[in-house]
């Protein structure tokens, strides 16, 4: 029987017996084993991106770690990035190998939230991201029918997808962009999209950043862009079970559910192939016209900053 201690490639793995976390129906062995089955899958996904995880310890609630604690041994690969939000550089992991995976899974790092753009080059992102997210409740297939929504807007203008589970409710269509693609052009391309998905059906899919705006539609989210990072595909999520971020294809988009896809099933799933990779289409230009229709529609989150504050102005003055 194995210990609740052990070694992998030079990694010294504690507490392997503790529970994950409430509700995950998995230990941290369980973590650790997943990571370990499905590194050639995941590692693509992370290598030479600045990472960020979601970490989970005992009694604690899950907190997100982009700066590398001083403990972090020196093998580890890393990156400096300045921060403009909090005026210092931040020394972010780089996670390109089975060992640097293990020595985050000990660390019970639930979560790989990766950037856009590879280390060096974050003015460069490599896809574009729209994310798909469904109003509280059992609302996985909006999301679904949003996606597809997106897939045809994309199709509209040239452009093809890749989609998979966000591992939580959503979904999250990824479209790769060749490799002089300005961060500019990428979330203006972005944003486009995501009117042009909201056209086809405004009673299904809605733009509107402000929660209360949405009316219980599908919220096609065209705000990953920049620094911004997305769950990589394959990576758990701290959500009841235990699910991954998992593609999927068009075809089988409306017969799954996230729970299909646990650190428990995927193993099996990825074992002979990489449906991720196979699933993405190659790099593709960007259309003039479709960057040019973006830059003339506001950002989401900067228009929805001015209208919180206009709404408040208005309150104020009728009170």
């Amino acid at each position: 029987m194995a210990t609740a201690d052990e070694t992998r490639d030079g990694v010294s793995l504690t507490n392997l017996d503790q529970p994950l976390f409430d509700g995950a129906g998995a230990t941290k062995r369980d973590l650790v084993d997943y990571l370990d089955a499905v590194h050639e899958r995941i590692l693509p996904e992370l290598r030479d991106r600045p990472l960020s995880v979601v970490r989970v310890r005992p009694g604690q609630d899950p907190f997100m770690q982009k700066n590398l604690p001083k403990y972090t041994p020196d093998w580890v690969r890393r990156t400096s990035v300045w921060a403009e939000a909090s005026r210092r550089r931040i020394s972010y992991a780089l996670c390109d190998d089975r060992r640097t995976l293990l020595w985050f899974a000990n660390q019970r790092a639930v979560e790989y939230h990766a950037t856009l753009g590879l280390a060096g080059r974050p003015e460069h992102p490599t896809h574009l991201v729209l994310d798909l997210d469904p109003p509280p409740g059992d609302s996985f297939g909006a999301a679904v029918r949003a996606a597809l929504l997106v897939r045809q807007a994309l199709a509209d203008v040239g452009l093809a997808g890749a989609v998979k589970t966000s591992g939580a409710k959503g979904v999250h269509v990824i479209v790769p962009v060749d490799a002089g693609t300005t961060a500019e052009e990428a979330a203006a391309a972005t944003r486009a999209i995501a009117v042009h998905a909201e056209r086809l059906d405004p009673a299904l899919a809605t733009t509107a950043f402000i929660v209360e705006d949405r009316g219980g539609r599908v919220f096609v989210d065209s705000t990953r862009a920049y620094g911004a990072t997305v769950v990589a595909a394959y990576s758990p999520r701290i959500r009841p079970g235990t699910p991954v971020s998992y593609p999927v294809g068009w075809d089988d988009l409306e017969s799954v559910t996230p729970a299909d896809f646990t650190v428990r099933t995927v193993p099996a799933l990825v074992a002979e192939r990489d449906p991720w990779a196979a699933a993405l289409p190659a790099p593709q230009r960007l259309p003039d016209d479709l960057v040019a229709e973006g830059r003339a529609i506001p950002v989401a989150r900067v228009q929805a900053m001015h209208e919180g504050k206009r709404r408040a102005k208005a309150r104020r003055e009728a009170g």
